[in-house]
């Protein structure tokens, strides 16, 4: 058993604790990172104890002794860097082990003697190492030059997104300066099949990385209900239901949008103060300031006997403790199923008690949404993530920030480090000196003979604080109130002086808007008028809506549906019982009335902007509502089918399309934070991986056959 190779201080802390045996994940984790040397990658479902699955072999093999820091934890939230903390201190309290936070946050002091005397564990997000890179190197080299383990938290929140590629290519960097080459092992509750070679690929050698799956559920019970909604607020009747559901519970509530967050928050309170309910009611998403969510996190994680109801973004979708939570709340689908898994996990954290969701339902599609994520959750379908194979805008970043930190680089050095970080293995070297010559053309890098430095308008870049983070930072205002910052929300039109907000569980009134300090004062309302709402809608991905499809053209009930909800489902199945469908995977509905036309394509929301865009290109008028995947056209079905045909022909010259939408729209290329710092042509692939799916466009072209209304 994995007990007896652990080290004897280690031995000592699970005795202390209590624990009559230890989980599967981490027998199979101690076993494997103590008698091996290859990288591993945990996966198992929520509060399964991963983070003791690494740390327990980890802190076993490890001779802290040795000079330099030598195990590094990374997280994506700063807010998991100060949980995770705590656990690893416990861990290390037998150990005389030094643990230190380094992020924004953190204390300068602790930071300064890890600097003197660096040792011990480190916890970090890529960004404040990205900011170590740029403006002090030589600590990267000082600290980290003899690392023996790095940590990945919630690795798959990394998986295809432009933060993973930001750290796959510190890492390489790290493995540079590293005199051992370091172990990686990442941590996960939810990745798919179809991602693990991109899990794998964190650790920069596919074949020594293998990866350890407990499959082991918990068991859930699951309720639908359906309200129908007529307005952009939620139904008086279902937050009735909700309070009478959660009003003796701890309960979190996962709306899509933080101002559902807040509306649910607000109303719910009010609900419970008419009828002298508790008062433990809260909001959490990243525009509530850090400490009111800190507050909200500490409350949550050390009540033992009130209840409370949190309603909250994805701040809380990912590991952060918050204690025993026996029910999750859905309102309205979830755009994927890792979402839905990560929510799930919330639930039931005691071992052997049993999970609770409840999933309500607004609207119609919605609900078939959310019942196809459950059927694909009971599957185990995960769905896979949109993997960049060339990641330019990444590379640009990292150029200038090797640049940077180098005070002048070598254009060979730069182009060799570029060439072989495994981040940008698929880019070749006649890519990478064609956007490093556009860098310079545009004086983001200056030559000087055969090295380059930063140049004046790069010099903007790189100085900024936003420098250090590849993802996209919101423009926002600081709402305050008595000179207290309550939270920060995004700019829109809507921000203006009379209106009212709703925000960290209150509802208040604007009385001044400061545009060039982008500060914003409020008061507490009482005058009635309905609040503001803030939010937005994420990709959904083929194969949920296939599963939609297939519900609609089934007969099926559920036992977990109220009657309203098989209603409901029921009225959609009669809406397409006109359409003779045999082959939900090849035939799609086409409904015409009186010179108006609906095509339902059911595929995902990169096709369907595919589609709009070869639309668009052709001159045809439509109308994309990707929440129910349907085009709207003014047009007969004749004329359609006609026009269909006319777009094939667009597809062989995708690229060139493509660069002509970029002409027209450039601003189409914002999904990225540093693409608009690449040539026209790399712009173009980037959009092409990105915001389109030309693949899946392809094969739904040769696959789908219309269905006509009878």
């Amino acid at each position: 058993m994995g007990f007896d190779l652990l080290s004897q201080p280690i031995k000592k802390y699970i005795r202390d604790k209590g624990w009559s045996e230890l989980r599967p994940i981490q027998n199979a984790a101690i076993s494997r990172i103590l008698t091996t040397n290859n990288h591993y990658i945990l996966a198992s479902r929520t509060a399964s104890g991963k983070t003791e699955a690494a740390f327990l072999p980890i802190l076993s093999k490890v001779d802290f002794d040795e000079m330099g820091v030598q195990v590094l934890y990374v997280s994506p939230l700063v807010a998991l860097i100060n949980d995770q903390f705590n656990r690893v201190e416990e861990l290390c309290e037998n150990l005389d082990v030094r643990v230190t936070k380094w992020h924004g946050e953190a204390k300068v002091s602790l930071k300064k003697q890890l600097v003197k005397q660096p040792s011990g564990i480190v916890l970090i997000t890529p960004e404040s190492l990205e900011a170590m890179f740029v403006n002090k190197p030589y600590q990267i080299k000082s600290l980290f030059f003899n690392l023996k383990f790095v940590v990945i938290d919630e690795i798959h929140a990394f998986i295809g997104t432009d933060r993973g590629i930001q750290l796959k290519s510190i890492l390489s960097r790290l493995q540079d300066i590293n005199q051992n080459k370091f172990r990686v092992i990442g941590l996960s509750a939810t990745i798919s099949k179809t991602a693990y070679n991109e899990a794998k690929a964190f650790t920069g050698d596919i074949e020594k990385t293998k990866i350890l799956v407990d499959k082991t559920k918990k068991p859930i019970n699951v309720n639908f209900k359906y309200f129908e909604s007529e307005s952009t607020q939620l139904p008086l009747a279902l937050l009735k239901d909700l309070y009478l559901t959660t009003k003796n519970d701890k309960v979190l509530i996962f709306p899509n949008s933080r101002g559902r967050v807040e509306e649910v928050a607000v109303k719910l309170k009010k609900i419970s103060d008419r009828v002298n309910g508790h008062k433990n009611y809260y909001s959490h998403h990243s525009s509530v300031h850090k400490d009111v969510r800190e507050y909200v996190e500490f409350f949550a994680k050390n009540n033992e006997y009130e209840s409370f109801c949190i309603a909250c973004t994805s701040t809380l979708e990912l590991g952060i403790d918050i204690g025993t939570v026996n029910t999750v709340v859905q309102i309205d689908a979830t755009h994927s199923i890792a979402s839905l898994i990560q929510r799930v996990g919330r639930s039931g954290r005691k071992d052997g008690q049993k999970g609770n969701l409840f999933l309500y339902a607004t609207h119609s599609w919605a609900l078939l949404q959310a019942l196809a994520c459950w059927l694909l959750y009971q599957e185990d379908f995960i769905d896979p993530p949109t993997i960049k194979t060339k990641p330019y805008d990444i590379l640009v970043h990292q150029a200038l920030s090797i640049a940077k930190g180098s005070s002048g680089v070598l254009i060979n050095s730069l182009v060799q480090q570029l060439l072989n970080n495994f981040a940008f293995k698929n880019i070749d070297e006649v890519e990478i000196r064609e956007i490093i010559s556009h860098l310079i053309k545009n004086d983001w890098l200056e030559q000087l003979r055969h090295e380059v430095i930063i140049g004046i308008e790069g010099e903007k870049i790189v100085n900024s604080r936003d420098f250090y983070s590849v993802f996209q930072v919101e423009e926002t205002f600081k709402f305050q109130h008595i000179g207290k910052t309550i939270g920060e929300i995004p700019f829109s039109i809507q921000i203006r002086e009379n209106e009212n907000i709703l925000l960290a569980a209150r509802i208040w009134k604007i009385t001044y808007v400061d545009f060039k300090a982008r500060k914003v004062i409020i008061i507490p309302a009482k005058d009635g008028k309905p609040p503001l709402f803030f939010g937005g809608a994420r990709d959904v991905h083929e194969t949920i809506r296939q599963k939609m499809f297939d519900i609609i053209l089934d007969n099926s009930t559920f036992e977990y549906f109220d009657e309203k909800s098989q209603d409901e489902i029921e009225k959609l199945r009669n809406d397409f019982s006109c359409f003779n469908i045999q082959n939900t995977a090849e035939q799609r509905p086409l409904l015409s009335s009186e010179g108006k036309l609906e095509f339902y394509t059911f595929t995902g929301t990169r096709t369907n902007n595919t589609l709009k865009m070869l639309f668009d290109l052709a001159g045809i008028n439509s109308i994309l509502n990707d929440t129910e995947s349907v085009f709207y056209f003014d047009m007969s079905k004749d004329e359609f089918k006609l026009l269909w045909s006319d777009l094939k022909e667009l597809l062989p010259d995708i690229d060139s399309n493509i660069a002509k939408v970029l002409i027209q729209s450039p601003d189409i290329i914002n999904f990225s934070k540093w693409g608009e710092y690449l040539p026209l042509k790399y712009q173009a692939i980037l959009l092409e991986k990105q915001f389109y799916d030309v693949k899946n466009t392809k094969l739904f072209f040769e696959q789908t056959f219309f269905i006509d209304n009878k």
